[in-house]
Order: structure tokens, then C-alpha cells, then sequence
């Protein structure tokens, strides 16, 4: 009789964040970041203590940097996937703006550190990569722009995104940053393609990249050199990649044994771009498969997750997240055994570097965010439904 008066108390979720979290995260994808992290502090025990002795630092600056970086990432990573969805989508909004603003200012305020490229800002203490925080955030809002333009009367959030493709990849290429560039269209054409993309529009942006591609490699030199020697038939044994084919040889199937390799006395880069280098040697193949097999998992499980959401953000965001995480990692390790031209781009929680690694927390926190579990019916009982 009391329901019938003042109406019925509305039912609140009253389980605990922490274990609600626990029993709606896949835990399988966070079991893979976590050791992914475990590898890389391994990794860093072996190679960074000659890039330390070289600065005349501890043998083990790096590796505390990289712990400590490290163990932020993972924080960040567990306060960001027990966010909802909503909430992540207005943050991400308020991180894009920000993350933009400081691409936008990299010419006048940036730093390239002697490598060519003004890509970072220095603080000091640590040096920061807008771009690498710029790329979950894109991808989140550009899910919330293409799902938007999808409801009745909503605004044409394909074009919109699309725009803001354009500017940062230009802004990106302009660094120049063409491996960051690559990533970002990249995520915005898979998400186009999950939303319905037509094929000769997708074949058309196809065209265009080639197009971008050419006018790249005729006004860049930066560009031109690595593409002509990625196509060059021989490898300078004294350069980054000659360096690194020549471990990855000599690892074999079970490697030279722990410690006992010589590439991380040789590349400047081998704690970062070419950490797969010094697996290889060290560990061999066997290692190198289970980095691989540890990735594909995490790529492969959202991606299963993701095809029982219902919500067309969530379904944009995550496959972009994924997308733009796999990739990244494929990439990386692409260069290092010369399938890919050189990037100069980390390897996902295992390279060294404080940007990559918290901006890495936040982005697999979001991709976790967006894969728990949720009480909603499948789409395939939808359409059955429907169908009926």
C-alpha cells in the first residue's frame, strides 16, 4: 500500500567497488598487462646498465625509473577500468583538450633531445610525449562522436571525427612523427570500419595515405632516409637495425643465455625502440612467442568482449583501444627484424619510458573499463528477439 502511494525506492547497487570490479574485469587481459610489466622490468635489468655506465649513472637508474613509472601505470590502469564508461568518456573529453593544447604548443615550447624530431617537452626530472596521452583520448572521444552520429537527430559525429583526424595527423606529421601519425589514423579507420564504414570510402582513405605517404617521402628527408633504408637489400652491420638483426640471429630458439648478450653494448636504443632485440639474444624465440602470444590474448579477449556490447560507444572505443594496442606492439617489433621501416616507437610496458608506460596504464585502463561485464542481454539474443 505504500509503494502504491509514494511509489516504489529506487533500487541501488549497493556491492562494493572493489569486489564489484574484481568479479566484472577480465582478468585474463590483466593477468597479460601485468606480466607484460614483469617482463619489461626483466628486460631492463639486462639492458639498461650500459646506457647507465655510459652517463655515469647507477647501474640500475634506469630500471628504478622504469619500476616507478611502472608502478603508476598500474595504479592508473586499476583507478581507470573501475570507472564506468561515462565517466571515462568525460575525462577523456577534459584529457583531449589538454593533450591537444600541449601538441599544438610542442614547436615553441618543445624539445627534440638531439634526436630530430620535437616530440617532447622537458620537465626536468622526466621528459613528457603528448602524443602518447593524446591517443586514448582521441580514440575515446572520436567512439563518442561516431556513436552520437548514429541516434536520431544526432550531429554528424563521422565528419567531426574525421576533421580532427586530419589536424593531428598533420600536427603529428609535421614533427615530423609519422609513426605516431600512422597509429592515430589508423584507430579512426577501424573504428570507421566497425561502424559500417561503405568499402570505397575505406578504399579511398587507402589512396589518400599512399598519396600522403609520397608527398612525405619527397618533402621529408627525415622520412625518405629510413624508407630507403628499409627498401636498401643490404644492412649496415653498424646501425641500429644491423645491430639488432644480428642479435636476433644469434638468440636462436633458447639464446646466448642471461647476460651474456652483446647487443646492449652496441644500441643506444636498446632499452627503448629495440628491447625485442636484446629478448631475442638473451632468451631467444621462446621468449619473443610468449611476449607475442601475452598481446594477441589481450587484443583477442576485448575484441570477443566487446562483440556482446550492446552500447555502439563502447563497441568504438574498445575496438580502438585494442586496435591502436596491438598495433603498437606489432610495430615494434616489425622493426626490429626489418618487416617495418624504423618507427622509433616503444614496445608496449616492456620498453623504457615514463610517457609510454602511464600513458600505456590509462589506455589498457580504459580498454578494461570498456570490456567488463554488465548486465545486458546479448546483441544476438536482441536480434533474435526481433526477428520473432
Amino acid at each position: 500500500m505504500t509503494e502504491m502511494v509514494y511509489g516504489t525506492a529506487p533500487v541501488r547497487d549497493v556491492e562494493p567497488v572493489l569486489p564489484k570490479w574484481w568479479r566484472t574485469v577480465d582478468k585474463w587481459s590483466l593477468s597479460c598487462i601485468l606480466m607484460l610489466f614483469g617482463v619489461g622490468i626483466l628486460l631492463g635489468l639486462a639492458a639498461s646498465p650500459p646506457l647507465a655506465e655510459r652517463n655515469g649513472l647507477n647501474p640500475f637508474h634506469y630500471v628504478q625509473r622504469q619500476a616507478f613509472f611502472g608502478i603508476m601505470a598500474m595504479i592508473a590502469m586499476v583507478f581507470t577500468s573501475m570507472m564506468g564508461p561515462l565517466l571515462v568518456r568525460r575525462l577523456s573529453v577534459l584529457g583531449f583538450l589538454a593533450a591537444f593544447v600541449a601538441l599544438a604548443l610542442l614547436p615553441v615550447l618543445g624539445t627534440d633531445f638531439g634526436k630530430g624530431a620535437v616530440r617532447w617537452y622537458s620537465l626536468g626530472f622526466a621528459s613528457l610525449q603528448p602524443s602518447e596521452f593524446l591517443k586514448p583520448v582521441f580514440v575515446v572521444v572520436s567512439a563518442w562522436l561516431m556513436g552520437a552520429g548514429q541516434e536520431l537527430g544526432g550531429p554528424p559525429g563521422r565528419v567531426y571525427s574525421f576533421v580532427m583526424m586530419v589536424v593531428i595527423v598533420l600536427m603529428l606529421a609535421m614533427q615530423p612523427d609519422f609513426g605516431q601519425a600512422s597509429l592515430i589514423l589508423f584507430s579512426w579507420g577501424v573504428m570507421w570500419f566497425v561502424g559500417g564504414a561503405p568499402m570505397i570510402l575505406l578504399m579511398g582513405l587507402a589512396a589518400l595515405v599512399v598519396l600522403g605517404g609520397m608527398v612525405a617521402y619527397n618533402g621529408s628527408e627525415h622520412f625518405a632516409r629510413r624508407i630507403d633504408g628499409f627498401l636498401s637489400p643490404d644492412v649496415d652491420p653498424n646501425t641500429q637495425l644491423g645491430y639488432a638483426t644480428n642479435a636476433i640471429r644469434e638468440g636462436g630458439f633458447f639464446g646466448v643465455g642471461v647476460g651474456e648478450g652483446q647487443v646492449k653494448w652496441s644500441l643506444p636504443d636498446a632499452h627503448t625502440d629495440f628491447i625485442i632485440a636484446v629478448a631475442a639474444e638473451e632468451y631467444g624465440l621462446v621468449l619473443v612467442l610468449a611476449i607475442i602470444a601475452l598481446y594477441a590474448t589481450i587484443v583477442v579477449r576485448s575484441f570477443i568482449r566487446l562483440m556482446r556490447e550492446r552500447d555502439p560507444f563502447i563497441r568504438y572505443a574498445g575496438t580502438g583501444l585494442a586496435a591502436i594496442f596491438g598495433v603498437q606492439a606489432m610495430i615494434n617489433m616489425g622493426v626490429a627484424v626489418r618487416l617495418l621501416p624504423a618507427k622509433g616507437m616503444t614496445l608496449p610496458f616492456v620498453s623504457y619510458g615514463g610517457s609510454s608506460l602511464i600513458a600505456g596504464g590509462i589506455a589498457v585502463g580504459m580498454l578494461l573499463a570498456f570490456t567488463r561485464s554488465r548486465p545486458q542481454g546479448e546483441i544476438h539474443d536482441i536480434l533474435r528477439a526481433r526477428v520473432r
